[in-house]
């Protein structure tokens, strides 16, 4: 039988995993052109939205915990007028994705209660917290592609 730390662990991580297949899954039949248009004259393409979760994980998770010495720059995620190709952004995605399941996996028992401080995220007390409000971020933003991606096969 697993340990609490183990079962935690394993949930987070299945859950971070879980998300990212659902990103894939509505992501990856959209073409490059697809994947940058905003498909309203406000918002955000998809595109933008992969960058925002990919520097969100990034630095919340990569650089406030697993030091990967990730510096962020959030404006850009929005605004980024020369954007990778659509691989590509999903290339680092994908990078920054197995980095929150490898840390998760690395977390002992004491750890989760590890205070935590980051700009823009004062209510996160913990680590936990932040693997939990950090999970719901990305799914937040993992049901807007799902919207745009439909909008974007009607038209």
């Amino acid at each position: 039988m697993a340990g609490v730390n183990e079962t935690v662990a394993n949930g987070l991580a299945a859950y971070y995993e879980y998300v990212g297949q659902h990103l894939h899954n509505w992501v990856d039949p959209l073409t490059n052109e697809q994947f940058w248009r905003k498909p309203y004259p406000y918002g955000n393409s998809v595109g933008h939205l992969v960058l925002h979760l990919t520097g969100n994980l990034s630095y919340y998770i990569g650089a406030r915990i697993a030091e990967t010495g990730y510096v962020r720059d959030r404006d850009r995620e929005f605004t980024e007028l020369c954007p990778p190709r659509k691989e590509e952004a999903l290339r680092a995605f994908d990078r920054t994705m197995a980095m929150v399941v490898a840390t998760i996996q690395k977390q002992r028992a004491d750890d989760w209660g590890k205070a935590y401080t980051a700009e823009r995220e004062p209510e996160a007390k913990d680590r936990f917290q932040i693997f939990v409000r950090c999970a719901g971020h990305a799914y937040h933003h993992v049901g807007q592609i799902v919207y745009l991606s439909r909008e974007l096969a009607r038209t």
